[in-house]
């Protein structure tokens, strides 16, 4: 479904209520263009477990590269110290 940012102010209730119990999703538009969803809160933990999952993959990934180039990991501690955390 696709409402326009205008039409979302006078129909949120019914909007969220798909979203809540029918599943669906909710693209918002602004100028006849899509600016943002609304999603459901399974469809966005779904989201951020492919996110993490890719997280992992390049941080693997650049373990990996620092081991073959012989190069050690910067400890956590003097991060915090170079940053000022």
């Amino acid at each position: 479904m696709k409402l326009g940012i205008a039409e979302i102010r006078n129909n949120l209730a019914d909007a969220l209520n798909r979203v809540i119990y029918a599943g669906e999703r909710i693209t918002l538009e602004r100028r006849g263009k899509p600016a943002a969803a609304i999603v459901s809160l399974e469809d966005l933990a779904l989201l951020e477990a492919i996110e993490d999952g890719e997280d992992v993959k390049g941080a693997k990934r650049a373990i990996a590269e620092m081991k073959r180039k012989g190069e050690k990991p910067i400890p956590w501690e003097q991060v915090k110290e170079e940053l000022e955390l």
